[in-house]
């Protein structure tokens, strides 16, 4: 076995969500579950086919993030991995609505910070065992720091 680390290539500021899931048909459900929920969001979805053709399967509404999501995808290539990527919204938007899938079996992440995949290979192919999101803890908030998160989610809506 070898342990590869690959890193998500994406925009700074690009919201994505990696998972596994279990069953091709998690390419139109998703399509179909961020549509439902969130009819405003651009996205790109790349799924790693894990047996017959093993292709990179891919949708969704936006030719760049679609470019980026099977790229990322292919890069990946660990077997039932999908990874959305998504504008005009947040994963929050619609995390529960694909973690209700019926077939996704783990979200390894839902972010825009930089993101490394750490992944095991073996002669038979690519699993994820893990995922380092964003950069080590720096310190405690302070009061300052708290008024600043509470502000912040003000702003942007999620919070009254």
């Amino acid at each position: 076995m070898e342990l590869k680390i690959v890193r998500i290539d994406k925009p700074e500021e690009t919201n994505f969500i990696l998972g596994q899931s279990h069953f091709i048909k998690t390419v139109e459900d998703i399509h179909e579950g961020v549509v439902q929920t969130s009819p405003h969001m651009r996205f790109g979805l790349g799924f790693c086919e894990s047996s017959g053709p093993a292709l990179v399967r891919w949708t969704g509404n936006d030719p760049k993030l679609i470019e980026l999501a099977k790229r990322n995808a292919l890069n990946l290539s660990a077997g039932h991995t999908f990874i959305l990527f998504m504008e005009n919204g947040f994963p929050v938007n619609i995390l529960n609505t694909i973690k209700n899938l019926p077939e996704v079996c783990n979200i390894y992440c839902a972010t825009a910070n930089p993101v490394e995949v750490i992944i095991a290979e073996t002669d038979q192919g690519r699993g994820i065992l893990g995922v380092i999101d964003g950069v080590k803890s720096k310190g405690i908030e302070s009061e300052a720091d708290i008024k600043t998160r509470k502000a912040f989610l003000r702003k942007i809506g999620y919070k009254l």
